[in-house]
């Protein structure tokens, strides 16, 4: 079958919009009836009208006495007024109704009784005092609600409170998910497998879709996984539709590539409306039309498949309830450094975001469609449009928030050295439940510190050895922070050494043997405490970086650089025990090395940072670390500066 490459693709609202005017608004099928009870989050099919007014009667709003506002004029602490009680005052409870010939109610707290059959007030009650008239809420035959509204928790005791108990609304729409793809796993599938099958991937984007559906108001469904072959998926596109699907969603196969149908069955089927569209990610997604039944082909990679989804299915699903789809709250920040994108593109970055002061700061997580990670870690969208070429660092940009703002308002932010301890702080800092999280950004030692004198974070990790003194970090704060006051913590000492292979067939014993020809190495990030590090010791060794294969190769993790030697594409790298240990890698020790924390002055006594301080000092922490392999975390916690 040829391949459908996609030459003139359209801008994002050009084709959304082209997309949803083919549907009609309210969608094409019958409504429901269903219980109130069960109601929360349905689109209203028709007006509802009360049945009852609310209250039904007078009601007394307080406890106390029930009177004739009339017969206590004149009352006053120096003229009090007595009543007989069933006769002129009548005891009431909150919500019951006024016995009749009453209008108005006297608190409990000024009534004072004189015997058992007559009280005292001394202040006149003026008439509805303290009383709910009928209808004050609600009154029969009133319009509590237009069509196309959606029902919210308050509607229901609205609608309840006014008598209505069964309520019409828009049917869900049904939205089938149909995974593609002759290399994946189900979620059922992987419960038997022990180890990954080479060449097998897991299934999971159509969980992910399904979830969103169901948040959005539509009913998933998702079929098994089709394989790669065109008429398989084209009768489980019939079935689909034979089926009642209201949304049909191919996910996978949109693209270009040999084994990409999902264009060719939905043009043979049907009209394609449009294939590919101007954003990333989501570029290669198809739009069509088969039976005058929306059938989306949607790309395969995660992120890909969620940022299509949200900007063409979520407005679909809104549009068959008749409804707008809500948009995300937004915020100002200022971004933490460039980010660059192509012209002619709408972009999607996902971002970290922290209240640094005052401000919110913003620092773009990795792009990787295939990353489903970057959208559990992200706090927000920064949507770059395709007229503009990226932002500049500093640059003040909104942001489309993924989470509460009270959540990011108690959340630390770290950029600096990855070090594996950073996860259990994030996780005891949790625990606490205090609302705050730790978020870190791996930029290595040196970007760190830039980024605390930038203002850009709350806390740094660092292990900079300076070659001439043998110091670790002191000197760089010297050299980079020199005029921002800063806080040093001792965090823990670690083993960093050679990762290989299991067995270490290759027969590596030191730094020098990275330089025969049949060995290639990856290597950490300019500027990392790890590469600084490999620097000084190949220079003690008198080893020239250039002789080493792979040395350019750059990763910005211990386990990045852990997963390349595991996966066989590099036979070394230098990292911490912990992470050889974690991946079962054997380890050739080069050095210990020490790793702090650097603090802006300037938050040293905020609550999250004096419960992080209290964190590391404990010995539950210490204990934790050093259970990894390859940590000394006997003096963590202690102020070096």
């Amino acid at each position: 079958m040829k391949r459908q490459i996609y030459l003139r693709i359209k801008p994002l609202d050009e084709a959304r919009g082209e997309f949803l005017k083919r549907f009609p608004m309210g969608g094409w099928r019958d409504a429901e009836e269903v219980s109130v009870l069960e109601a929360c989050g349905r689109v209203t099919a028709q007006p509802v009208f009360a049945r009852f007014s609310s209250p039904p009667f007078h009601a007394a709003a307080m406890d106390g006495v029930a009177v004739r506002a009339e017969e206590t004029f004149g009352a006053h602490v120096d003229r009090p007024v007595q009543l007989r009680l069933g006769r002129e005052a009548h005891p009431v409870n909150t919500g019951q109704p006024l016995p009749a010939g009453t209008n108005a109610v006297i608190m409990i707290e000024d009534v004072v009784e004189v015997d058992k059959e007559t009280v005292q007030i001394e202040a006149p009650a003026y008439p509805w005092q303290h009383v709910r008239r009928v209808g004050e809420d609600i009154v029969a035959t009133q319009l509590l609600f237009p069509q196309n509204h959606r029902l919210t928790p308050y509607d229901l005791g609205a609608l309840l409170g006014a008598g209505v108990t069964r309520i019409r609304v828009r049917s869900r729409p049904l939205v089938v998910i149909i995974p593609t793809g002759s290399e994946l796993l189900t979620p059922e599938e992987i419960e038997e497998v022990r180890d990954p099958v080479p060449g097998r991937i897991v299934e999971f984007n159509s969980v992910v879709l399904a979830e969103m559906v169901r948040l959005w108001g539509g009913a998933p469904v998702r079929y098994p996984v089709v394989p790669d072959e065109p008429e398989r998926l084209q009768r489980e596109v019939v079935r689909a539709l034979d089926e009642g699907a209201d949304v049909v969603v191919i996910n996978a196969g949109s693209s270009a590539g040999s084994a990409d149908y999902t264009y060719h069955v939905i043009q043979a089927m049907g009209e394609v409306v449009v294939h590919g569209i101007s954003m990333m990610p989501g570029k290669p997604t198809v739009l069509g039309v088969v039976r005058d039944r929306p059938v989306i082909g949607n790309p395969g990679y995660p992120v890909s498949a969620v940022v299509s989804c949200e900007q063409i299915v979520a407005p679909l699903i809104a549009r068959l309830l008749g409804i707008e789809s809500d948009p995300r709250p937004t915020v100002r920040a200022t971004t933490s450094r460039k980010v660059p994108s192509k012209l002619g593109i709408e972009e999607f970055v996902r971002v970290r975001l922290g209240f640094i002061g005052d401000h919110i700061v913003a620092t773009p997580l990795p792009r990787g469609a295939g990353s489903i990670t970057t959208l559990t870690q992200a706090d927000g969208f920064l949507r770059i449009p395709q007229e503009v070429e990226g932002h500049l660092e500093g640059e003040e940009v909104e942001v489309e928030l993924l989470r509460p703002l009270q959540e990011i308002r108690r959340t630390l932010v770290a950029i600096g050295s990855h070090d594996l301890s950073l996860d259990l702080i994030a996780d005891r800092l949790q625990s606490l439940g205090r609302g705050f999280r730790l978020a870190s950004s791996n930029v290595g030692s040196l970007g760190g510190l830039l980024a605390i004198r930038k203002g850009h974070a709350h806390l740094a990790g660092t292990h900079l050895l300076d070659p001439e003194s043998g110091q670790y970090n002191l000197p760089y704060l010297e050299r980079y922070l020199r005029d921002t006051p800063v806080r040093l913590v001792h965090l823990v000492r670690r083993q960093q050494g050679l990762m290989v292979a299991p067995g270490n067939p290759l027969g590596i014993e030191g730094l020098k043997d990275l330089t025969r020809s049949e060995i290639t190495f990856v290597n950490r990030q300019a500027g990392s405490g790890t590469r600084l590090l490999l620097d000084y010791h190949l220079a003690k060794v008198g080893v020239d970086p250039s002789q080493i294969r792979g040395y350019g190769r750059e990763e910005y993790t211990h386990m990045s650089v852990a997963v390349a030697v595991r996966s066989g594409t590099a036979d070394a790298g230098l990292g911490v025990l912990a992470a050889a240990k974690a991946l079962g890698l054997d380890f050739i020790p080069i050095a210990t090395e020490q790793y702090d924390l650097v603090i802006p002055e300037a938050f040293w006594e905020t609550e999250g940072i004096q419960l992080l301080l209290e964190i590391i000092a404990s010995e539950e922490f210490r204990s934790a670390v050093e259970s990894m392999g390859g940590y000394d975390a006997s003096d963590s916690g202690r102020r070096i500066l």
